[in-house]
């Protein structure tokens, strides 16, 4: 069987904002084909923590982050769109970070690894579209930290995409946003086990990562979803541990059970650097200003979501993104959903974010080659 990730390796150096790379690779997955215009593909980029494998395939059935969104006759059709999915540069899916070898010491590079931007993750990513002997492409996408991302790649190259999308995004992070973040990554490095990054694959900071997974996790949902599926219900007395101060809610069980699926699954040294990759974002950074950073895009149409319930990126910054890119040159559609599932709406919120994605990539005339002109 074919394996679904694939590996591309820059070639010399890999300049970075601060600092540089030899030789780094990127993984990533790709769906459908290419047509002869070569005009049919989309950039996908991830969130903190998925891999590249966005949807399943023949070469890899497991179900992937975005199932309900990405292939055949789904609203990203992959028997009209060849996709590309990369593994954000930082992470500890196949593309060189922290955990990675680090080729002139060979030992893992650790906390030697160069500090991270959204901009590098972009970069690198550009990398693999180039590799694929792509010049253009249809669409680049991205939620969350990705959304961050494919922002930030339609203002380095703003002549590659025809359209953006940017689904619970953000110009920069807000000061909520940071301090969240930050106390995760003060948890992980509390834990003695992280040794100042210098930890074993078989001792990492497990109780750090379990703590920092549940404060991610509340900042993720919201209260009110909480509250709806719940409440102040009690756990069973067949599920009573007896001990002190054990869990006695419902909702604690929740977080205990993310907690309990997120160990083992993801690097630590990894995380701390993704996670500060999206504090240090800032759209200013291009032009002094959010308003002039947007202005620098290139893409003809835009589309924007976002739910009213995100705590780490409010429907506010989402609409500024939205407003940023109306400048009477391109087409430009935002909607802020009154869906009560908070920052993860986008991966579980289906019935409300299929429909636009689907008019959005699926209508007759956004099809490649049929681009609707914009007057």
């Amino acid at each position: 069987m074919v394996e679904a990730r694939k590996i591309h390796q820059i070639e010399g150096t890999f300049k970075m904002r601060n600092g540089h790379l030899e030789q780094p690779v990127v993984a990533y997955e790709t769906w459908g084909e290419l047509n002869f215009q070569r005009d049919n593909g989309i950039l996908l980029f991830t969130g903190l923590s998925p891999s590249a494998h966005a949807a399943s395939s023949e070469a890899d059935p497991s179900t992937g982050w975005w199932e309900q969104m990405l292939g055949d006759s789904k609203p990203i059709d992959t028997t009209k769109y060849f996709v590309i999915c990369v593994n954000s540069l930082g992470s500890c899916f196949g593309s060189t970070g922290p955990a990675s070898v680090n080729p002139e010491t060979r030992e893992p590079y650790g906390l030697q690894f160069p500090v991270l931007t959204i901009e590098d993750i972009a970069h690198a990513g550009h990398e693999v579209v180039k590799s694929l002997g792509l010049t253009s492409l249809h669409a680049v996408v991205g939620a969350s930290m990705g959304g961050m991302t494919s922002v930030a790649y339609s203002i380095l190259y703003p002549d590659m995409a025809e359209s953006l999308v940017s689904i619970s995004g953000s110009p920069r992070a807000t000061p909520f946003a940071i301090s969240m973040r930050s106390l995760q990554r003060e948890i992980i490095r509390s834990d003695p086990a992280w040794n100042h990054g210098n930890y074993d694959k078989d001792e990492e900071p497990v109780i750090g990562m379990r703590l920092a997974r549940k404060l991610g996790m509340l900042t993720y949902r919201s209260a009110a979803e909480l509250e709806k599926r719940f409440g102040r219900e009690l756990i069973p007395d067949g599920r009573q541990t007896g001990e002190p101060f054990g869990i006695d809610f419902e909702v604690e069980s929740y977080l205990e059970a993310h907690a309990d699926k997120w160990i083992g699954t993801f690097d630590a040294n990894c995380y701390l650097y993704l996670s500060r990759a999206m504090d240090l974002f800032d759209v200013a950074d291009h032009g002094g200003s959010v308003e002039v950073g947007l202005s620098r895009i290139g893409a003809r149409r835009a589309l924007v979501i976002g739910a009213e319930t995100d705590l780490l990126f409010p429907i506010e910054q989402q609409k500024q993104i939205a407003d940023g890119l109306r400048d009477g040159q391109r087409e430009v559609t935002f909607h802020a959903l009154p869906s009560i599932q908070g920052h993860d709406a986008f991966l579980v919120d289906m019935d409300r974010f299929r429909p636009i994605l689907c008019d959005f990539f699926n209508c007759s005339m956004n099809q490649p080659g049929k681009l609707r002109k914009v007057e």
